[in-house]
């Protein structure tokens, strides 16, 4: 079974977080995502503090198909330089990781 990750992300607003988590659970490569609620972002950018509310996206998947949902984000995101960040799942319900590893599994068409 390939790895499970999370990849983490973060928009500017809901209509486009669920835009991109439809588009990456219609194109099987992402079994779920979640479209958490608006947060405080507080960050440097070009030398300077910025304050920004922002819609985080977390995005259950697989190791194997990583490198199309960056291909996938950076299309849809309209930051200049989006967060996008992966981290392994440790520990998990085998079931639940079988799930995401079967609805992103490459073989299904």
């Amino acid at each position: 079974m390939d790895e499970a990750i999370i990849v983490l992300t973060n928009l500017p607003d809901r209509a486009i977080a669920i835009r991109l988590a439809n588009a990456l659970v219609e194109q099987r490569l992402a079994a779920c995502v979640n479209v958490l609620a608006e947060c405080a972002s507080v960050y440097r950018w070009n030398g300077a503090v910025k304050n920004a509310a922002e819609v985080p996206v977390l995005i259950k998947t697989c190791a194997g198909r990583y490198a199309e949902v960056e291909a996938a984000i950076r299309s849809l995101h309209p930051y200049e330089l989006p967060e996008i960040v992966a981290v392994p799942v440790v520990r998990g319900c085998n079931e639940y990781l079988q799930w995401v590893a079967g609805e992103t599994s490459f073989s299904i068409g």
